[in-house]
């Protein structure tokens, strides 16, 4: 019976026509519009328009989380979120993207991801005004700021500002390589150093000097040949050279007469 109410006028909010099934459920209802939030946390002074929003900030004080997962018995202060840890068990992802069809457990998780198709990036950093797409990935920049290193090998005390470098470091410890080359066989224990190697095998040559074109797989040994067009031993004195193949050619013809 309560329910034919939302069909009527009989419980209509005047602000913004919405039909509710009760008075009471109406009175809280104009609580959104009227900003009135009867309700205060004896701990934190916050303030909530139900009395049952108060009940579930108040679990945040207390610590009780009197709902627990049958799977794994994990425990929420909250229902929603024990509804919303189930679809880890479940599989369930009713949050579908309608751009590239990806799914997700949670609407929150949805948002961050449309951002891959919007370009939108509203963390900003206050440093040096780099943006990024989420706060966590801010988060780990600033430490490039900051230069805060919580990650802390246990082995031989050498700290990283990201998880991923630490682990990528366990395997000095551990000797593990899990990144294998498919054409000889050769593993390595980052995917870096394995895409450097298969420069060998395909011959890129990505590193050029700008100076006289030649190329290079990996950036040091662009770093070690371009000494040959900024300094030229002569005795005990390195005669400094411009980087501008005609000034080296003009430099170099002098010195060697």
């Amino acid at each position: 019976m309560l329910h034919m109410n939302i069909h009527t006028d009989k419980y209509k909010c005047t602000e913004c026509g919405q039909c509710c099934q009760c008075s009471r459920h109406l009175a809280v209802h104009r609580r959104s519009h009227s900003g009135e939030k009867p309700f205060e946390c004896t701990v934190s002074g916050k303030r909530f328009t139900t009395s049952g929003n108060l009940v579930n900030h108040s679990r945040i004080h207390s610590g009780e989380k009197p709902y627990k997962c049958h799977v794994c018995d994990e425990a929420f202060c909250r229902s929603g979120v024990l509804n919303t840890h189930m679809r880890v068990h479940t599989g369930e992802k009713p949050h579908k993207c309608h751009v590239c069809d990806e799914a997700f457990s949670q609407s929150g998780t949805l948002n961050k991801h449309m951002r891959v198709h919007t370009g939108e990036k509203p963390h900003k950093c206050y440093v040096c005004d780099k943006a990024f797409s989420q706060s966590g990935t801010l988060n780990k920049h600033m430490r490039v700021h900051t230069g805060e290193k919580p990650h802390k090998c246990h082995v031989c005390d050498k700290a990283f500002s990201q998880s991923v470098h630490l682990n990528n470091h366990m395997r000095v410890h551990t000797g593990e390589k899990p990144h294998k080359c498919y054409v000889c066989d050769k593993v390595f224990s980052q995917s870096g150093t394995l895409n450097k190697h298969m420069r060998v095998h395909t011959g890129e040559k990505p590193h050029k000097c700008y100076v006289c074109d030649k190329a290079f797989s990996q950036s040091v040994h662009l770093n070690n040949h371009m000494r040959v067009h900024t300094e030229r031993p002569h005795g005990r004195e390195t005669v400094q050279v411009f980087t501008v193949c005609q000034e080296f050619q003009s430099v170099q013809q002098l010195a060697d007469t």
